[in-house]
């Protein structure tokens, strides 16, 4: 685990198209310092570094664009019908992303030793990362809701939604092990007050190292 005597450590997980990302602003908005794995995991994959090598090395360069960047739809529509790609894609990135999560996790507390840092990660409780984190946060969405929101911001047919929804572990399981779960489905005026109050836990939490 990487923290500071008093900084915490918080995963945020979900499942796909559960409103996690939007969850993530409003923590941010709050003072928390966010780090997301997604844009580590798009940064590790630039051009010519050694990830965006084995990747063309093992998927080929079909799955680039014409500047030479990943194609993440065509990646996605690879690793997310073959299992066993998706497992070889994240032996190459997981690595990488967590040794900068890391770093950008000490350089949080050096910065402020009583930071709330919020690790926005999909795969927390897939790829073990809920081992290095003190708290746990899920936001839930219903199948239909992920279904209709990768539909129209993916422009996914809906067997490629549930494909997607079904590569992840079930959300009823990540919300049994969470210590907080918010609901991605509200509106943000509600979603926004339920953050703030659980921002204010952490906060408190993190100052004075009682539990919530």
């Amino acid at each position: 685990m990487i923290s500071s005597a008093a900084m915490i450590l918080i995963g945020l997980t979900g499942g796909v198209a559960t409103g996690k990302s939007t969850v993530a602003q409003m923590f941010k908005q709050c003072g928390a310092v966010v780090i997301d794995a997604d844009a580590l995991a798009r940064e590790v994959v630039q051009p010519d570094k050694p990830a965006w090598r084995d990747v063309v090395r093992t998927f080929s360069k079909k799955v680039l664009n014409p500047d030479r960047t990943i194609n993440r739809q065509a990646l996605g529509s690879i690793v997310f019908r073959y299992p066993a790609k998706r497992r070889r894609l994240e032996r190459i990135i997981h690595p990488r992303v967590a040794r900068e999560q890391q770093r950008l996790t000490r350089e949080a507390a050096r910065k402020d030793p009583t930071a709330v840092v919020l690790y926005d990660v999909p795969l927390l409780f897939e790829a073990g990362i809920d081992k290095r984190v003190q708290k746990i946060i899920v936001v839930t969405a219903d199948q239909q809701t992920q279904i209709a929101r990768l539909k129209k911001r993916n422009g996914l047919s809906r067997a490629e939604a549930l494909r997607r929804i079904r590569s992840q572990m079930p959300l009823a399981k990540k919300a049994q092990m969470a210590d907080l779960v918010i609901d991605g489905t509200v509106s943000r005026a509600v979603g926004r007050r339920r953050v703030q109050e659980a921002f204010a836990i952490l906060s408190q939490w993190a100052t004075s190292k009682s539990r919530f």
